[in-house]
């Protein structure tokens, strides 16, 4: 496989710079940001970068393997693409060339309910071998049609999301018109403008849409009643009573998204969930909460072993896998990274970045020698 990797963009901050100059100043903004001023974002990664590893250098070592098991399936590497909303919002058809990438790389990769790909596109990208997220409709009707589509095309994992009970409060998607309902402003006709690049492969593309959703959305509605009308769609609070009627129906298996404290945690195993992805929406949601690797400790004191412990937000890099890995996890996933490569870098940006990943995270395991992804706790520094 070509790894397309473009030696000029060899860290995150170098595909971030890039994707800020490509992109029209409302997109960037989509991605970049967090909610209110932007703490619980920051502290995200911070947090993880206070953890440090330990090194052995004379014991034998015969190498490093990524490889990792999860739900049956052996995944090249121990990360995954996390769901995103509005990818081709950010850079058209990135949520198609994310899938591809993620596919070619045989890592995981997690199509959200308002992305911009259709669960049938992504199935037929991935060959089945993707998960879906499901914001849960109000309508259980609506409901039932998303699980009947994403059962036939091939998904064997379901996401279920706990952490975005309420929208938030984005002063920045605020001002750029991207709040619900959206509306376009002349501010941001101007960026469309003055960013020609994206502007023709946004027009190539067509516009952005909830593909996912299409079939569901009244034609003919304007940006403000679309708004409208998937703010009526979804009803956000996660309850036992809405996850018993989707383990039921649900034969797959059953992922709750945005565990951050043991009574949900127990709660959730209770009602016959698989994992649970520990999160914070990327720090998008509650600026006074915890970083996601703080209760990931705590969890994993109680938790490892019963169940299957994964976490996102505030990943960026390879050592951030890798010290997320040492705090116990089983699996991690990254979303802003992998987006700042494909609107840096277009159709191959995915590609790019996750090998760039890889190879980050390859030197951090030959460097402590660490020998499987399972033995990162052994390395971690109490």
């Amino acid at each position: 496989m070509d790894d397309h990797f473009d030696s000029r963009f060899p860290s995150v901050e170098a595909l971030r710079e890039r994707a800020r100059r490509r992109m029209p100043g409302f997109a960037f903004d989509y991605l970049d940001n967090g909610c209110y001023s932007n703490v619980n974002l920051e502290r995200n990664t911070a947090d993880i970068r206070e953890i440090q590893l330990k090194p052995y250098y004379l014991r034998d070592y015969p190498g490093a393997s990524q490889e990792t098991e999860v739900f049956g399936q052996t995944w090249s590497s121990p990360f995954g693409i996390a769901p995103i909303g509005l990818q081709g919002l950010m850079w058209p058809k990135a949520c198609e060339f994310l899938a591809q990438a993620a596919h070619a790389h045989n890592v995981p990769f997690i199509l959200s309910t308002v992305g911009t790909a259709s669960i049938e596109t992504i199935s037929e990208i991935t060959e089945g071998k993707f998960w879906f997220q499901l914001y849960h409709p109000a309508e259980d009707d609506l409901r039932d049609k998303l699980l009947g589509r994403a059962e036939a095309a091939g998904c064997e994992v379901l996401v279920i999301l706990a952490d975005t009970p309420t929208f938030a409060y984005r002063p920045k998607e605020i001002r750029n018109g991207l709040s619900i309902p959206p509306e376009m402003n002349v501010r941001n006709v101007f960026q469309m403008m003055t960013h020609p690049t994206w502007s023709f492969s946004q027009l190539a593309a067509g516009a952005p849409e909830f593909k996912t959703m299409k079939p569901y959305i009244p034609e003919g509605l304007s940006m403000k009643h679309l708004g409208l009308f998937m703010n009526k769609t979804f009803s956000g609070r996660l309850s036992a009573e809405r996850i018993k009627p989707l383990r039921d129906k649900w034969k797959g298996k059953l992922i709750v998204k945005g565990i951050v404290n043991s009574e949900d945690a127990e709660r959730a195993l209770m009602l016959g969930v698989d994992g649970m992805i520990v999160s914070n929406h990327g720090g998008r949601q509650l600026d006074p909460g915890q970083s996601t690797i703080r209760p990931l400790a705590e969890l994993v004191k109680e938790f490892k072993g019963k169940t299957t412990l994964m976490m996102d937000s505030g990943i960026r890099t390879g050592p951030d896998i890798a010290a997320t890995l040492a705090t116990g996890a089983d699996f991690v996933f990254l979303g802003r990274t992998p987006m700042y490569g494909v609107c840096a870098l277009g159709q191959f940006g995915g590609h790019h970045t996750l090998t760039m990943l890889k190879r980050q995270l390859q030197q951090v395991m030959e460097q402590v020698a660490c020998e499987q992804v399972e033995d990162f706790p052994n390395h971690l520094i109490a």
